[in-house]
Formats: structure tokens, sequence, C-alpha cells
């Protein structure tokens, strides 16, 4: 677990800090974004957030994981995707150069990493065998067809990105009960990579991933399924179909439309599921929100059924698309549109106005974040029982750029102060989870998560109630990882509930969210945080020397 945890905060802090980098170069060459008729934004958007993610991945892998066949083949062929990818973000390719990349680095991963699709179940007949040429062209026309499906679903801020990260969740967590541990780590680092790629491209997106991310979460995500459902005969071989089974069902249902318009399934146009959500009325972050709920709904299914028959699988899924089909259909055939009440609105908001305009309940709100949050830390750094001494060396360089970044710019600081919050805090939340101090009364331990839950409360209305126009805002990324959170708690897995996983999932979330709330509100004003921050490293630093 330790090894998870590493990779996954690893991948997202390198995600994190080459994206603003990725961003600038993206400008600097051009490889923007255009407005146009077909697509939601209005301005020129940076493409590169992709090779931030690849980057972020493929330092992660090299450094934790094992150099085995499978492996290499994976960091080659993702290589290639991101190759082909990034000429196409920057000049342009066709279709069938596309497809030349993504078939180069499907042979790769086919004939050197040995992923192949060798069993359908019970799909077709027990007395059939599937022979090497149809395993070899059915497990090609899978993995560049998937790839593509996550391309083409990259039509709104956060929508492929969120989710892929649902679908690599799911991933890791079967892996897991497989004890497969390569896909584990592998679809950690992901998941990282994901996750701080989405702190800039949740709605209003600053940066896209352009084909080199979607392409990479597409390559990487049916590769990893592929490969873990051939090989477990525990796992129906029809899950894969089910963790990307919003992209697909969008592609496919897309391209027959192109097709029967008499123009090319390859043809750019806004009827894409996701535009005619829009197009019902819904907002931009309630249509993103909507898929997201849908993707859940799937990944969860896969979770529970995973050991159902074939058959049961495949009818169920067929079954959500041809409801979900008819639905759009009836819509477009008859006009319909999402009715809008505001009556809420109208309600609450005449008597919250003179507050908000007053500052009071900002002042209030922010005071209770500002103070709670420090509190809340120090008493995490001093739950666990004992702390690795080999962590407190891993803190040692954090808090000295932490002590000498007090001395330099705010941006820095700021900087140095995020860096021990996403590299240490979520570790020693774990340690706390599994591992308690004696000394520290059960009571304690109520107040003490009883804390998040305020800290929580409070960070939501100083959002609601501030008066900043730019920084950390609430986004469908909130209802992702929302998600996540419940997906975690409802887990079918004793060890995993013995664990605490989705209560330290939702504490990481809510100090990570907290500090990127402080951030905002302070203003530049950094010194107080940063202190306590400050103090809470070297608690950190002497324990594990002291092993106290």
């Amino acid at each position: 677990m330790y090894l998870v945890l590493t990779s996954l905060f690893f991948s997202l802090f390198i995600t994190i800090s080459l994206v603003p980098l990725c961003g600038r170069l993206s400008y600097r060459l051009q490889a923007l974004d255009m407005p146009s008729a077909r697509k939601v934004h209005s301005h020129p958007m940076p493409r590169f957030g992709g090779l931030a993610m690849t980057l972020g991945m493929l330092i992660t892998v090299c450094l934790w994981l094992p150099k085995e066949s499978f492996v290499k083949a994976f960091l080659i062929s993702c290589i290639i995707i991101a190759i082909f990818g990034l000429m196409d973000d920057v000049v342009g390719m066709g279709y069938k150069t596309k497809f030349m990349g993504q078939v180069i680095a499907a042979l790769v991963i086919m004939i050197m990493g040995k992923v192949r699709i060798v069993t359908l179940g019970t799909i077709i007949p027990s007395s059939l065998c599937l022979s090497d040429w149809f395993s070899y062209l059915l497990t090609l026309v899978v993995i560049v067809g998937v790839t593509n499906a996550i391309n083409l679903s990259d039509g709104l801020d956060g929508l492929a990105g969120g989710i892929c990260l649902l679908s690599f969740c799911c991933i890791a967590y079967l892996a897991y009960r497989e004890r497969v541990f390569t896909i584990v780590l592998l679809a950690a680092s992901i998941i990282g990579v994901i996750f701080g790629f989405l702190r800039f491209n949740t709605y209003p997106a600053s940066i896209f991933m352009g084909d080199t991310g979607s392409q990479l979460l597409g390559f990487s995500g049916i590769t990893l399924a592929l490969k873990l459902t051939q090989e477990s005969p525990n796992l129906s071989p029809v899950l894969p179909l089910i963790f990307f089974g919003f992209p697909v069902l969008d592609t496919l249902t897309v391209m027959a439309q192109r097709i029967s318009e008499g123009r090319s399934p390859f043809s750019a146009d806004k009827n894409h599921l996701h535009h005619k959500l829009i197009k019902l009325g819904f907002f931009h972050t309630e249509a993103v929100v909507i898929i997201y709920v849908f993707q859940f709904v799937l990944v969860i299914s896969a979770i529970y059924f995973k050991n159902s028959p074939d058959w049961g699988l495949l009818a169920g899924y067929l079954l959500l698309c041809a409801l979900s089909l008819v639905f759009f259909h009836y819509a477009e055939k008859t006009g319909y549109r999402v009715k809008r009440y505001d009556l809420i609105d109208n309600v609450f908001k005449g008597k919250l106005r003179v507050l908000r305009e007053r500052g009071i309940l900002i002042r209030i709100c922010f005071k209770a974040v500002e103070w709670g949050t420090p509190m809340l830390v120090l008493f995490s750094v001093f739950l666990p029982r004992q702390i690795p001494r080999d962590f407190s060396v891993l803190s040692m360089p954090f808090l000295i750029f932490l002590i000498f970044s007090i001395f330099l710019k705010p941006s820095v600081f700021s900087a140095s102060i995020r860096l021990p919050v996403y590299f240490l805090l979520p570790y020693v939340l774990y340690l706390g989870e599994i591992n308690t101090a004696g000394w520290i009364p059960h009571y304690w331990l109520k107040f003490y998560n009883l804390g998040f839950a305020l800290l929580a409360f409070f960070v939501i209305l100083t959002l609601k109630f501030t008066r900043r126009k730019k920084g950390f805002k609430i986004s469908p990324m909130d209802f992702l990882i929302l998600f996540i959170v419940l997906a975690v708690s409802a887990l079918p897995d004793k060890g995993f509930r013995n664990y605490h996983l989705g209560m330290l999932a939702s504490k990481i979330i809510i100090l990570f969210f907290t500090y990127e709330v402080l951030m905002g509100e302070l203003r530049g004003e950094f010194k107080k945080l940063g202190f306590m921050t400050l103090l809470a490293t070297l608690c950190i630093a002497v324990r594990g020397f002291l092993q106290l």
C-alpha cells in the first residue's frame, strides 16, 4: 500500500508541476485548440496538458515499477502514442496517420507485452476457440477502438479525464483483489496523473489534454483492462466493455448517425451525447456530472457483478445503452427541454444577500477554515503510533525548502507549502488510520473525524460566499471525487473496509481542497499557514528520527 500511495502522489505532484510549464510551451509553439462552430470554448486553449500527463506517468513508472517485460512494452507503446499525439497537437494529422500510430503501439503491447484477447468467456460456445490470427485482429480492433473512443469523448472540460479516472479506480481495485500488483501500480500512477491534470481542466478549463492525453488514457486504460481480465480467471472478459461503457456507446452512436446521413464516420460534428445533453438545456457542468453518474453506475456494476455470467453483464450493459438512446431519440423527436426552477434561489438568495454583502458570513466561515485546518493537521501528525524513519528522511527536503522559501516571492512560498501537503500528509493520514496511537482516547477520534466534516462544511460555505473572481471554485471535479469516495466506502471487500479507506480518502480530499481554498482566500499572505505547515513537517521529521 505504501508503494501504491507513493506512485499515486508522486505522479500527481509531477503532473501538477508540469502542467503550467507545458501550457506556456503550448502558447509558444502555437499548439492551440481554436474555437469553432462544433466546439464549446470561445477562445484559444493550450493543448499540451497531455504532455504533462505523459511525463508524469513515465517518470513515476520508471522510478517505482519493476522493469518486467509487460512494463517495458507498456512504456514503449505509451511513448509511441505520445509522439503521434504531440505531432497531431502541434501540426495536425489526418485520421489515417493517427491510426497508424495507434496500430504500431497496439502491436508493441500485443507482441512484447503479450496482451491478447484469448477468450470471450461464455459469449461464444465452449466448443469454439479463438484462432491466433483472429485473436490478434480482435485485440487490435479493441485497443484502437477504445483509444479513439476516449479521444472522441474529450469534448467538455474534465469529461474524458473524469470518465477515465473512474475506470482506472475500478481497474486498480479489481487488480488489487486479484493480486496483480503491477497493474495496481500502473493504474495508481495514471490515477495520480489524472487528478493532477483535472486540477486545471475542470470547468472552466485553463488547458486541454489534446490528442496526446486522450489517446494515452484510452490506450493505457484498455491495455490494463485486457491484461487484467484475460489473465484473471475470476473476472469476466466482458468487464473492459463495462469499464469504458460510455465512450464506447458515444462513439458507436455518433458514427452510426454519421453513416446514416451519408457522411464519413470520422467527420467532426456536435452530435456526441454530451452535446445532446447541452441541447436539452443542461449547463456545461451539469452535462459533465450526468455523464459522471452514468460512468459511476457502470463502474459500481463492474465491481459488484465482476463474477456474473458473461451474457448477463453484456445484456445489462446493452439494456442501459438502449434506455439511454431511447431517451435521447424521444427528446429529439418531441423537442423536449429540461425545465429549470429558480424557487430555491428566489427564496434563499434574498435573505442571504444582506449577510453576504456585509461580509459577515465569509468572515465567520473563513476564520473557521483558517484556524481549523492547522489544528487538524497537527493532530493528524501525532495520530500514528509511529512514523517510519525513512519517511522522516523523505520529509527533510520539504522542510528545508519550506524554510528557505519564506524569504522568497509569494508564488514560490505557496508552492513550498503545497509540497508537504500533497506528498507527506496523505501517508501520515494513512498511518493514523491503520496504526492509531494507543494513548488517544476513542472519543477524541470521534471529535477528530467530526472536525473534518465541519471543515468541509465551512470550506463549501467559504467558496459560496467569497467575493474572489479567480482561484479555486466548486467544479464537476468535486462531484467526481464524491463518487470515488462513495465507491470506496461501499466496496464489497473486508480488507478495504478494515483499512477505513473511505474515511481516509475523504480526509485527504478535504485537506487538499481546504489548502487550495486557503491559498486563494489568503491573497498572498501565507506566513501563518506556512508556519503551521512548517511545524507539522518538522514534527514528522522529529517523530521519525526519534521513533516517537
